[in-house]
C-alpha cells in the first residue's frame, strides 16, 4: 500500500535539489547542452525568444530557435546568442539541410511555444519526431495535437507541460478532479514526465510538489519560460524527471525573487532573466 506522501507527492526543497545536484558544466558550452527551440507565428514571435532565454539561464550551453521564416528577421537581434533557423514553408515536410543538422544534433528540443494553427503544429512536430532527439518537450498547441499522433513516433523521453485545459484535452476531456491523479493519468497514458502547475508526475506513478511560486507567475508568457527552463536542463543530461522538477523550481523561485523585489506586475521576460539566480539560490 502506497504511503500518503507517496500519494500526494514528494515535496521538493532547496536540500532535495542539492542532493540531485547539477550536470558537470565542463569545459565549454558545448558541454552544456544543444536546446533547440521550435515554434513562433506572426501573433506570438516571443514566446519562442522567452522560452530559448529561459533555456540559456537554467544553463544550456547553446540554443537554436527553428521559427517561420515570417518571423526569422526578429529572432537574431532580440536574442543574439541564439542560432535562428527556418522552418520549412510547408509544415508537413521533412526537415532538411542546416536545420535537420541542428536538430539532430540537439540534446533536447522544445516544440510549441507560439504556435497558433494547429495543421501546421502537427506537421512540425512530427517532422522534429522523425529525427529522434534525445528528449523532446512539448508545449502549447503542441499538446493540444498529441492526442491524434502515435505514441511510438515520439521519443522514449517525452516531457509534457500543460496547463489545465490542456491536461483535460490529454484526457480525451476527461479528469478526476483530482490534478495530481489527472497528471498520473497523462504521464501513464503517453509514457511522459508531466509538469502542471508545481506538480511532476513520472509514467511509473513518482510525483514531486514544487510548493513555491505565487500570483505573480500568472502572467502572459510564464509558461513560455517555464518550458524553456524544462527543457534547458534537459538539454545539460538531466534525468527526465529531474529536468520538469528543476524547471518547475525555478520558474517559481523566479517568481519569488521578482515578487520580494517589486511586488506584482513583473513579466515573463523579467522571469526569464531571473531564472540563473533562482538556481543560484539552490546552492547545487
Amino acid at each position: 500500500m502506497s504511503s500518503p506522501r507517496s500519494r500526494r507527492g514528494r515535496r521538493i526543497t532547496p536540500a532535495v535539489l542539492r542532493a540531485w545536484g547539477l550536470p558537470d558544466p565542463g569545459e565549454d558550452k558545448k558541454a552544456r547542452g544543444r536546446i533547440i527551440v521550435v515554434g513562433g507565428s506572426r501573433r506570438s514571435p516571443g514566446a519562442v525568444l522567452l522560452a530559448g532565454e529561459a533555456a540559456l539561464r537554467s544553463g544550456a550551453g547553446r540554443l537554436g530557435l527553428a521559427v517561420p521564416g515570417s518571423v526569422e528577421a526578429q529572432m537574431g537581434v532580440v536574442i543574439p546568442e541564439a542560432a535562428v533557423l527556418t522552418l520549412p514553408e510547408n509544415a508537413t515536410s521533412s526537415l532538411s539541410g542546416t536545420l535537420r543538422d541542428e536538430v539532430e544534433g540537439a540534446d533536447a528540443v522544445l516544440v510549441g511555444p507560439g504556435f497558433d494553427d494547429p495543421d501546421e503544429t502537427r506537421g512540425t512536430l512530427t517532422a522534429v519526431a522523425e529525427l529522434s532527439p534525445p528528449v523532446l518537450v512539448l508545449d502549447a498547441f503542441a499538446l493540444g495535437v498529441l492526442p491524434g499522433i502515435d505514441r511510438e513516433l515520439l521519443p522514449d523521453a517525452l516531457i509534457l507541460n500543460p496547463n489545465r485545459e490542456e491536461v483535460a484535452i490529454l484526457l480525451d476531456g476527461g479528469g478526476s478532479g483530482d490534478p495530481l491523479a489527472d497528471l498520473r493519468a497523462v504521464a501513464a497514458k503517453y509514457r511522459a514526465v508531466v509538469n502542471s502547475y508545481g506538480m511532476v508526475a513520472a509514467p511509473d506513478g513518482r510525483a514531486w510538489r514544487v510548493q513555491i511560486g505565487g500570483p505573480g507567475l500568472a502572467t502572459s508568457g510564464s509558461g513560455d519560460v517555464l518550458a524553456g527552463a524544462i527543457a534547458g536542463f534537459a538539454a545539460q543530461g538531466m534525468e527526465a524527471e529531474r529536468a520538469a522538477v528543476w524547471g518547475s523550481w525555478a520558474q517559481a523561485r523566479a517568481g519569488q525573487r521578482l515578487t520580494a523585489a517589486s511586488g506584482l506586475g513583473f513579466l515573463a521576460r523579467d522571469l526569464a532573466r531571473e531564472v540563473s539566480a533562482a538556481v543560484h539560490d539552490v546552492g547545487a
